[in-house]
């Protein structure tokens, strides 16, 4: 075996005992046990969480609606007749028609598109800024850590929404695809800075491992402890951050789409949707009630996943 395999190998043994907190052990003679993983403690106790289970239920019934609506309805819901306005249930229109005659459930069936898409790009975006500034601050500390923090600083005490609504005042735009990435790019400019911190944290209480020290005595370069032992230490915790704000994005883009300055028709949206309810509640209450209640399960869905997944890889629950 050469040097430089020699060396991978240790690396290896070592990461493998730091993600573990223990080297495996034999259970008797002849019959060593294998290492029980951070990964595996948490898959076991996400399958005796039934909160684990209806909260991804419902996510992934929203991935399903979001891409493919035409299997959960079958109206198009831009066909929309004034002769209807406000009338009951028929048909596929389980429950009724707004005040301009278009299928409610429909619109909000096909309105979980856009905000999944949102939220999704958006959470993405987030986490690639996040862990590229956490693991330079965690990682390096000294003066690259004193920089970033105070931008992580500066950046979290800008008010989320505040701020998007001038950022978008702005960034104006009448192109629907426009505005969608608009949306998309104001989110994910604000909202990294809980994911940041998050991952510096796990940073710097990785970096301080056996099997890091032991990894850079070898001769490792920075890259290569950051990519094979910082990085997938870091992952867990930012998962789960990015899964709480990706619900709260959703909240976000349908808060800013009901104030008038996130999506815009032709774009179906929840909060437009929201906003046309509230102005016509006195008329028909469906109109109002039925996309809240997608926006609201949609929402609590994530959050209730991001949750049980916290819980399931903190040790200091177990």
């Amino acid at each position: 075996m050469s040097d430089f395999e020699t060396v991978a190998a240790t690396e290896d043994q070592a990461a493998r005992r730091g993600v573990s907190g223990e080297p495996a052990t034999p259970d008797r003679i002849g019959a060593p046990q294998r290492a029980r993983s951070l990964a595996g403690d948490a898959w076991r106790d996400l399958r005796r969480n039934p909160i684990f289970w209806v909260s991804l239920a419902l996510v992934v019934l929203a991935a399903a609606m979001a891409a493919v609506p035409s299997l959960f309805t079958a109206n198009d819901p831009r066909d929309c007749l004034l002769s209807r306005q406000h009338a009951g249930p028929s048909g596929g229109a389980i429950f009724g028609y707004d005040f301009q005659g278009c299928d409610v459930y429909s619109r909000a069936v096909y309105g979980t598109r856009a905000s999944l898409l949102v939220g999704a790009i958006a959470a993405l975006a987030t986490g690639v800024i996040a862990l590229v500034v956490g693991m330079l601050a965690g990682y390096f500390g000294g003066w690259v850590d004193a920089v970033l923090s105070r931008v992580i600083d500066i950046v979290l005490g800008i008010p989320l929404l505040l701020a998007a609504i001038v950022l978008l005042k702005r960034l104006s735009t009448s192109s629907d695809n426009v505005r969608l990435f608009a949306v998309i790019f104001v989110l994910a400019v604000l909202g990294w800075t809980t994911a940041a911190r998050v991952i510096r944290s796990s940073v710097i209480t990785a970096k301080e491992q056996d099997y890091v020290s032991a990894a850079r005595m070898l001769g490792a370069r920075n890259g290569r402890i950051m990519w094979r032992h910082i990085l997938p230490n870091a992952l867990a915790p930012a998962i789960v951050v990015l899964t709480i704000a990706l619900g709260s994005f959703i909240a976000a883009e349908a808060t800013l789409s009901f104030l008038g300055i996130g999506l815009k028709a032709p774009t179906i949206s929840w909060g437009q949707d929201i906003d046309t309810g509230r102005i016509h509640m006195r008329e028909a209450a469906t109109p109002l009630i039925v996309p809240s209640a997608f926006l609201a399960l949609t929402v609590l869905a994530f959050i209730m996943l991001g949750d049980a997944i916290r819980d399931a890889f903190d040790p200091k629950l177990r």
